[in-house]
């Protein structure tokens, strides 16, 4: 791995955790004490950082300094496989539940308006 490698592990990295805590570069950056525009040329792999700032970094979105520099790894397509199923299977329950949910209301209101002499 070379250092234009781990520079966009970097980036990608420090750019995933922060959106993942719906933090701006701006507010990330204050937590940081360093500039916005600092920040930005992280995140685009422009600039480097000091060891205190990657300490602060790590801190700052509560995981281990490691994690900055750990590249993600492509879903297999097993994975994706398991997760469409995943996401079909929920859809049917879901759809069944709504059904019965449905035809519940349907006859509580129907016994309900039969008590009332409709």
């Amino acid at each position: 791995m070379n250092e234009q490698e781990l520079r966009r592990i970097l980036s990608i990295n420090i750019k995933r955790y922060r959106t993942r805590r719906a933090w701006s570069q701006v507010k990330l950056a204050e937590k940081l004490d360093i500039s916005t525009n600092f920040l930005s040329d992280i995140e685009t792999g422009k600039g480097w950082v000091s060891p205190l700032t990657l300490v602060k970094l790590a801190g700052a979105l509560d995981i281990e300094v490691y994690e900055l520099f750990k590249p993600e790894t492509a879903m297999t397509d097993e994975k994706k496989d398991l997760v469409a199923k995943l996401t079909q299977d929920m859809a049917t329950m879901l759809n069944q539940s709504l059904e019965h949910v449905r035809k519940q209301y349907l006859s509580d209101t129907l016994e309900a308006l039969h008590r009332i002499g409709f």
